[in-house]
């Protein structure tokens, strides 16, 4: 194995678990990263997210030798529990015979993959507080600022791999290059995180293995539970507008707001109002961008190439599979870095793609349509199908949570499978005769004519 220097930028998430990738085939791996070491300061509040561990993430955990180590961090969830302003509940199953997604800590995810990465200090060395300023494409070298001293340095490389997240350093550089395409969208909701505490005896407020939902029509609360007892809870709000954080900021609007639209949240989250008044407020946005490399020397990963609003959880999982998929093909090709940038680069920016729209899909259903009974009748109807022939139909959430199905593939079958349903939900007498075998056979039916 001829030796490289190998440098990733970024020891978040994708960054740490790229270089234990491979770290542990034995390469030379320095990580920067412009922040300081997370393990030694205090997390800023407010502005996590809690992730939403998905089968993509495990596959790479698990490539990874990481899984066992991540699971006593991570709570599975076995369905959604929206909540209506009545207060009363209803459930939608995320998958079939025990599939459910993972609530996880971000930080505590990536202070285990940064202690990960750091156990074989002969092959994995990460350096904090180092700032990327620009990037010699043609000299292949990194000038870097030292965040505490200001002390300038150059560092070298021979393969970089820009996984520095949505505002990316690297991928700055790169858009700077003829036939970059580089778009970059706000959306017009920002989020707000609450802090939901234990109850007297230490234990949740609330039912554990579920993602509980508030849909609200323009906007939704979400909440994941953490091992402590707590809920994370994640207001996705418009930035102006009626009901919007413009409008809603006095004790009193907040008060309106939450007796109005949240009332089960006011006795589980008892300093609410100081909460919504002190905590961040933060943006969210996507990015879409093409080519990932620059030639065979530098490829962007995770965020750096596909950024994503978080309403399909699938950021996270999306840049573990880079990482995985990006390893797996190296070692099929006797680790030609090279040829292995170029056709990654090639093959996966379309998945990336997809997977913002399928974000921004997710958004809409979770907000609106969770609390429409057309919505629920039609995902029950898909579930019984998909129960009965599992191989001819596969819904789209389960292609994008529970399979390896490239989300480019997943993006475009569940487009044609709204043709088909569309047509299903048309026929007289639908919500009597849904479970009926007729409604099963038609939807099979139609899976093998409509394109």
């Amino acid at each position: 194995m001829s030796q490289k220097r190998i440098v990733i930028a970024g020891a978040g998430l994708v960054g740490s678990l790229t270089a234990v990738l491979l770290g542990r085939k034995g390469y030379k791996v320095t990580v920067l990263e412009r922040r300081p070491d997370m393990r030694a300061v205090q997390i800023p509040a407010g502005r996590s997210i809690n992730l939403a561990m998905s089968d993509r993430g495990w596959r790479a955990l698990e490539k990874a030798g990481l899984a066992e180590e991540v699971r006593p961090i991570a709570i599975p969830m076995y369905k959604r529990t929206m909540h209506d302003e009545q207060k009363n509940l209803t459930y939608q199953p995320y998958g079939k015979d025990g599939e459910a997604i993972y609530s996880v800590s971000r930080g505590l995810l990536n202070k285990l993959l940064l202690s990960a990465a750091e156990r074989d200090k002969e092959d994995v060395e990460i350096l904090f507080d180092k700032r990327i300023t620009d990037v010699d494409l043609d000299a292949q070298v990194l000038h870097i600022r030292d965040e505490e001293t200001g002390q300038q340095q150059e560092i070298g490389y021979d393969i970089l791999l820009g996984a520095d997240g949505a505002y990316s350093a690297v991928r700055n550089r790169l858009m700077y290059n003829d036939r970059f395409s580089y778009s970059q969208t706000y959306i017009e909701h920002g989020y707000k995180e609450l802090h939901m505490p234990p109850g007297a005896d230490g234990k949740h407020l609330m039912e554990v293995e579920t993602l509980h939902i508030w849909p609200r029509g323009e906007y939704m609360m979400i909440a994941l539970p953490n091992p402590d007892g707590t809920f994370t809870c994640t207001l996705f709000f418009p930035w102006e507008g009626k009901e919007s954080f413009a409008s809603v900021q006095t004790d009193e609007e907040i008060d309106a707001l939450f007796r109005r639209r949240f009332p089960d949240l006011i006795d589980l989250i008892p300093d609410y109002r100081e909460q919504f008044r002190h905590n961040p407020t933060s943006s969210l946005m996507y990015v879409k961008c093409h080519p990932w490399n620059y030639k065979g020397n530098i490829l962007l990963l995770g965020d750096a190439a596909h950024a994503i609003v978080p309403f399909y959880g699938q950021g996270m999982n999306a840049g573990f599979e880079d990482a995985r998929i990006f390893t797996e093909m190296l070692e099929a090709n006797d680790w030609d870095f090279e040829k292995v940038i170029l056709a990654f680069a090639e093959i996966q920016y379309k998945n990336g793609h997809a997977v913002a729209d399928l974000a921004m899909r997710n958004f809409v259903e979770m907000r609106d349509l969770t609390a429409d009974p057309e919505f629920l009748l039609r995902k029950k109807i898909e579930r019984k199908v998909h129960e009965k022939s599992p191989s001819e139909w596969v819904p789209l959430y389960s292609m994008v949570t529970f399979r390896e199905t490239g989300y480019a593939e997943a993006w475009a079958e569940g487009l044609r499978q709204d043709r088909i349903m569309e047509q299903v939900m048309q026929l007289p007498g639908i919500h009597e005769n849904w479970d009926s075998d007729a409604v099963t056979d038609l939807v099979l039916s139609l899976n093998k004519t409509v394109k």
